[in-house]
């Protein structure tokens, strides 16, 4: 099936030219110029991309309107017409997917490589939203089993909430969103979406592919602008029923703290760690482990941050881990062959360099890179950090990672768990036993047995526990996030 190209890709897309249009407000169906526009650069070379608009409470308050009066038509609609828009918003992302990860690369600075990976996954993860559409349904309850409940049929049904507010982060700026807006319109939500500042250009262009794929009007508002000013205004209002957060613990929780009785999902933070024990395979999963550290230049939650080895593979690990990491390639994110390029800003690079600095302070070994270009920041690898420098107890969202020597697993366990995050880990054994002790004993919301803690796919639940966050995202448990279980009971 073919679909026309929506207008802002119509544009000439050049590689070496600068990128510059005026970006709007998406309310209601249609664009609306803002009172204020500020102008947004790209993290690598500093090139102007747009003037994107900066939103003010009135103009939240026309998007939380327009998904009000949304709502009862999103509602009603039936499933099968929920799941052939999802399936349409699909199709027009696939048929511009090189345009769609060039926009990642240039407003993220990802790897154009891992770019068309996360435009490969939204995709997927808009399908498994149409699937997931004809799949909400209830079960029958058997009130006959309690006294009193004889005569009677009872059966559950679940319902859409309303309108759902959707705040997302930079690194992931289609799939992140799509986690989000998927399973909204799949369960018959209205959405306001308020993208990274830094990351909006994707989430706009999600507007114009939904209208074409026949999403109503007011069923998805995307406002940008100031995270504090359009946060407070979305978690506070009434009419939101729902809120769903992918960002740093400590917004988290004050969104927390201001929701009320809303049905609050929260992805937050993580200090990721690997466990590797004694007689693994170093080189059959050294590649994957350097990946897991330095994938989009450790900007992703569940980068592995912390590696704790038996001592017994301590040395050999530690050699093939530098070596594989001097294999990656710095630079420009719209180069095929570069691994790791900048990170989101200035501010960000310097903080890393700081608590490497930090590390050292205190008798850190640094067994590779710990230097700059620009925003590029050297993959780095740590020897022996303490657990109480930054770079171990807090989310470092840089290409760090500190590999430290364990006794035994026992001991890694208890390293992984004294941790105020807890998202996911990985385990790397050959022992049936180790696998499932520490797949019980670690304090996490996903463990990878022979596998690292990065991997995701969109299916599966996903989230954590700690300040990692409270709800599960992935298509299914994201849906159940997002709908009101309802009881029927009917006295025969």
């Amino acid at each position: 099936m073919q679909f026309p190209l929506p207008v802002c890709l119509n544009l000439v897309w050049k590689r070496k030219e600068v990128y510059s249009m005026k970006k709007h407000l998406w309310i209601g169906g249609q664009w609306l110029e803002a009172r204020e526009h500020r102008p947004l650069y790209a993290p690598y070379s500093g090139a102007h991309l747009a003037d994107v608009a900066y939103a003010d409470a009135a103009e939240v308050e026309q998007a939380l309107a327009a998904a009000e009066a949304a709502r009862p038509l999103m509602a009603r609609m039936p499933a099968h017409e929920r799941a052939a828009i999802l399936e349409r918003l699909a199709a027009l992302i696939r048929a511009n997917a090189e345009r769609c990860a060039e926009l990642i690369a240039l407003e993220a600075a990802k790897p154009i490589t891992t770019a068309k990976l996360e435009v490969e996954r939204t995709i997927a993860t808009y399908k498994f939203a149409a699937e997931e559409a004809k799949r909400i349904h209830g079960e029958t309850i058997p009130l006959d089993a309690a006294p009193g409940g004889e005569g009677r049929i009872a059966y559950t049904m679940r319902q859409p909430l309303g309108v759902v507010a959707a705040i997302t982060p930079f690194n992931f700026p289609m799939n992140l969103v799509a986690h989000k807006v998927g399973p909204a319109i799949a369960a018959g939500n209205t959405i306001v979406l308020k993208p990274a500042g830094q990351t909006p250009l994707t989430a706009l262009l999600l507007a114009e592919l939904l209208e074409q794929a026949g999403l109503p009007a007011g069923a998805l508002n995307v406002v940008t602008g100031s995270g504090s000013l359009i946060g407070d205004l979305l978690v506070t209002d009434a009419r939101v029923k729902a809120v769903t957060f992918t960002g740093s613990p400590e917004v988290g929780i004050a969104i927390r703290s201001k929701a009320g009785l809303r049905r609050v999902t929260l992805e937050l933070g993580s200090n990721s760690a690997l466990l590797v024990d004694q007689g693994v395979d170093v080189d059959a999963m050294i590649a994957r482990a350097v990946t897991g550290a330095f994938s989009f230049a450790g900007q992703v939650c569940i980068s592995i941050q912390r590696i704790y080895v038996h001592e017994a593979l301590f040395d050999t690990f530690v050699q093939k881990f530098v070596a594989q990491t001097a294999k990656l390639r710095l630079g420009d994110p719209l180069d095929p062959a570069t691994d790791v390029s900048a990170l989101i800003s200035a501010r960000d690079a310097e903080r890393a360099l700081a608590w490497i600095a930090e590390a050292e302070q205190h008798g850190a070994v640094v067994a590779a890179g710990n230097r700059r270009d620009g925003n590029v920041v050297a993959p780095t690898v740590l020897l022996h950090a303490p657990a109480s420098t930054r770079v171990a107890c807090q989310e470092a969202f840089a290409p760090i990672v500190l590999i430290n020597r364990i006794a035994s697993i026992e001991e890694g366990i208890s390293l992984v768990n004294d941790s105020r995050y807890g998202l996911q880990a990985g385990v790397y054994t050959n022992d049936l036993r180790t696998a499932f002790a520490a797949a019980e004993a670690l304090e996490v919301g996903g463990v990878m047995i022979n596998d690292i803690p990065t991997f995701r796919v969109d299916h599966m639940p996903y989230g954590g526990v700690k300040e990692s966050g409270t709800g599960r995202e992935g298509v299914k448990y994201a849906i159940e996030e997002l709908t009101e279980l309802k009881l029927v009971s009917i006295r025969k």
